[in-house]
């Protein structure tokens, strides 16, 4: 038995930051470029700086800046997606415990 679960952030009703938000991140982290990185993940670029823009704009920072002829994260992106990773863990960590409990009572 698994429990699964999705967390992303809103801000007005609107995604701020999520699953697919964090792998464009860390993809732009790695390849150093929002067109490689969208190959990467699989998105269109159009759809990519989409959610980026919209991201940056709802919470009033800069997460990618130019980086030669490409881009990388700014501080405070790398932060973010830090910030994100450890929400994720503490949430699987709860869940998890969650769990054990409810295994525990169906098989006993």
């Amino acid at each position: 038995m698994d429990i699964k679960q999705k967390i992303w952030l809103e801000k007005d009703g609107h995604v701020v930051f999520g699953k697919g938000r964090e792998e464009l991140l860390r993809a732009i982290d790695e390849c150093k470029s929002l067109s490689a990185a969208v190959k990467k993940v699989d998105m269109s670029y159009r759809g990519a700086w989409g959610r980026l823009k919209a991201s940056e704009e709802r919470l009033n920072i800069k997460l990618v800046e130019p980086y030669g002829k490409g881009m990388c994260l700014t501080a405070k992106g790398k932060v973010l997606l830090e910030e994100y990773d450890q929400m994720v863990k503490d949430m699987d960590s709860v869940l998890n415990k969650s769990i054990a409990r409810f295994k525990q009572i169906v098989e006993s």
